[in-house]
C-alpha cells in the first residue's frame, strides 16, 4: 500500500449507511479556504507600503494597478485549471482533487510571503496568481460534482451548499489577515509577509480536513423515494451530454455569457470594496472599519449563494437569472449616488453593495445546476469547468475596468469620492448583455444528444470486442473479483466469470474499464 493510497478513487466511495448530509461539511473546508481571494483587498494597501511601512514611498513601493493583477492571476487561473482538470476530476475523484488544491494554495501564499520579504512582484504573481490560482480552480470544482450527485433532488441546494462557502471565505480571511498584519507590524515590517506565511500553513490544515471527510456515492446511487419528474417547460432534462458535444451547443455560448457578465459586474466591486468604501467616505470609514465592511460583504456573498440557489429549485434557473440581471442593474446605477457627493449615506451605499454581492453570489452557486438541468448530471464537473473560463475573463475584465477607469479618472481631476461612479454605470450595461443572453437560452435540441450518444455508442463496442479477453487473461478469478466489487456496493448474486463478457460489462466500471483497456493497448 503506497503512502497516498488514502487518496484513491476506491477509498472515497461511501459505505452501507453514510449520511449524505456529512458530504458538506467537506465542502465548506475547502470553499472557506480558497475564498478567501474575495479578501485580497484587505491586502492592497499595506502592500502599497512595504518600503514605507506606515506611508507609500512613491517609486520603491507598490502601486495599486499592480497590485490590481494579482487577483486577476489568480481568478485567470482558477478558470483555466478548471476547464483542464475537470475530466481528470471526475476521473480520479474529489479527494485527490482537494489534496492538490490545499498543496496549490498554500504554497501560493508561502511562495507570496517570500515575495513581499525580498519586494519581488514577480513572486506574488507566481505564487497568489499562478499556483494560488490553480489550487482555487481545483478546490472549487471539487465537491460540486460530488453534492450534485448525492443531491440529485434539490441540485440548486446542493451547489449552494458547497459554493457559500467560497463566497464565505472573506468573512473570516478578512478579519484574520487584518488581525494578523497588526499583529506582526513593527518598525520595519507591514506585517504582510509574516501573516501570509501563518494563512498558508492554517488554510492547509483546513482543507486536508474536507478531504479526509469528502465520500462519493455508489454508482447509480439514488435518495429513498427519489422519482425523476418530467419538467413541463423541457429546460430539465433526464439525458446526458459529455462535455465536448456540450461545447457545440449554443445554449453553453449563453450560459458562458450569463456567467460572464454576472461575475465581471461584480468581482470588481469585490477586488476594490475596501479601497472603494475608504475613498468614496473619506475620513469616516478607517481600515479597521473597511475590513468589517469587506466581512459583511463575504457574508452577503454566502447568503446569497445558499438562498438563491435553493429559490431556484422552486422558480426555476432561468427566472433567478433573470432578477439578477434587472435588479443589479438598477442598483449599479444608484450605489455612486450614496456616495459623499451625493446622499453621502453610508448605511444606504453598505445595503445596496451587500444585495449586489448576494446575487454575484447566488450566480455562482446557481450555474451548476442551470448546467445540470441543460447537459445531465453525468459530467457536471467537466462542463462546469470548461465554463469557468467566463470566470477567468471576468477575473481579469473586472478589477481592470475598475482600477484603470478610476485611475483614468483621477488623472484627469475628478474627486476621489466620485472617482468609482462612471465604472459602476459600465457595470449596469454588462448586467443588461447578461439579462439578453438568459433571455436567449432554450432547452438543448435532441439531436446534440443523439450526437453524444452516438459517439458512445461507437466507441464502446469496438474496445470491449478487442480488449475484454487479453484483460481477463491478465487478470486472476480473485482479482478480478476484488476489482469489480466496489466497497459499500451493494451487488446481486450472478457470479463473475472470467470469459464471459457480458458479466464484465455489468460489473465493471467506466473508470477502471477504461484504465484496463489502455493497459492492454499498449501491450
Amino acid at each position: 500500500m503506497s503512502l497516498f493510497s488514502f487518496l484513491d478513487y476506491d477509498r472515497t466511495v461511501a459505505k452501507p449507511g453514510f449520511s449524505r448530509w456529512l458530504v458538506p461539511p467537506a465542502a465548506l473546508a475547502v470553499h472557506l479556504s480558497i475564498g478567501e481571494v474575495y479578501a485580497f483587498s484587505v491586502f492592497k494597501i499595506p502592500l502599497t507600503q512595504v518600503i514605507g511601512v506606515s506611508h507609500h514611498v512613491k517609486g520603491q513601493d507598490w502601486e495599486q494597478q499592480q497590485l490590481a493583477w494579482i487577483f486577476s492571476i489568480a481568478i485567470a487561473f482558477l478558470g483555466i485549471s478548471a476547464a483542464v482538470f475537470g475530466a481528470w476530476l471526475e476521473r480520479v475523484g474529489p479527494r485527490r482533487a482537494m489534496f492538490t488544491s490545499a498543496l496549490c494554495f498554500a504554497g501560493g501564499f508561502l511562495i507570496s510571503s517570500l515575495g513581499v520579504h525580498l519586494h519581488q512582484l514577480w513572486m506574488l504573481y507566481l505564487g497568489y496568481g499562478v499556483i494560488g490560482g490553480i489550487g482555487l480552480g481545483l478546490g472549487y470544482i471539487s465537491p460540486v460534482s460530488t453534492l450534485i450527485k448525492w443531491f440529485i433532488d434539490r441540485p440548486g441546494m446542493a451547489t449552494g451548499l458547497a459554493i457559500m462557502g467560497f463566497g464565505g471565505g472573506a468573512m473570516i480571511g478578512g478579519p484574520l489577515a487584518v488581525e494578523l498584519m497588526r499583529h506582526f507590524r513593527s518598525d520595519t515590517s507591514a506585517g504582510v509577509s509574516e501573516t501570509m506565511l501563518v494563512m498558508g500553513i492554517a488554510y492547509f490544515c483546513f482543507m486536508m480536513i474536507g478531504a479526509f471527510l469528502i465520500r462519493v456515492p455508489p454508482k447509480d446511487w439514488r435518495p429513498a423515494g427519489y422519482t425523476p419528474k418530467p419538467s413541463a417547460s423541457g429546460m430539465i432534462t433526464t439525458n446526458n451530454l459529455d462535455a465536448t458535444t456540450a461545447l457545440r451547443t449554443p445554449q453553453f455560448w449563453l450560459l458562458w455569457l450569463v456567467l460572464c457578465m454576472n461575475v465581471t459586474a461584480g468581482i470588481g466591486i469585490l477586488e476594490q470594496a475596501s479601497p472603494m468604501i475608504q475613498e468614496m467616505f473619506r475620513g469616516r470609514v478607517t481600515e479597521v472599519a473597511a475590513g468589517g465592511f469587506v466581512g459583511l460583504l463575504s457574508i452577503f456573498n454566502m447568503a446569497g449563494r445558499f438562498g438563491w440557489s435553493s429559490a431556484s429549485d422552486a422558480i426555476g434557473r432561468k427566472s433567478t437569472y433573470m432578477i439578477f440581471f434587472m435588479l443589479g442593474a438598477v442598483l449599479y446605477v444608484f450605489l455612486p449616488h450614496t456616495g459623499k457627493s451625493g446622499l453621502n449615506n453610508l448605511p444606504l451605499f453598505v445595503i445596496t453593495a451587500a444585495i449586489v454581492i448576494s446575487m454575484y453570489g447566488g450566480g455562482f452557486a446557481t450555474i451548476p445546476a442551470y448546467l445540470r438541468d441543460m447537459f445531465g448530471t453525468a459530467n457536471v464537473s467537466a462542463i462546469h469547468g470548461r465554463l469557468l473560463t467566463a470566470w477567468s475573463v471576468a477575473g481579469v475584465a473586472g478589477p481592470v475596468l475598475v482600477n484603470y477607469m478610476r485611475k483614468y479618472q483621477l488623472e484627469h481631476g475628478v474627486a476621489p469620492t466620485n472617482a468609482y461612479s462612471f465604472v459602476l454605470y459600465v457595470m449596469a450595461g454588462l448586467l443588461v448583455i447578461g439579462f439578453i443572453s438568459n433571455l436567449l437560452v432554450r432547452p438543448v435540441n435532441a439531436k446534440y444528444f443523439d450526437m453524444s450518444k452516438s459517439k458512445l455508442a461507437s466507441a464502446a463496442p469496438h474496445g470491449m470486442s478487442q480488449s475484454l479477453p487479453g484483460m481477463e487473461q491478465s487478470m486472476t478469478a480473485k482479482e478480478m473479483e476484488q476489482r469489480t466489487h466496489l466497497p459499500g456496493v451493494q451487488y446481486d448474486n450472478r457470479e463473475t466469470k472470467r470469459n464471459d463478457d457480458t458479466s464484465a460489462r455489468d460489473y465493471v466500471d467506466d473508470r477502471d474499464r477504461s484504465h484496463r483497456l489502455g493497459r492492454d493497448t499498449n501491450r
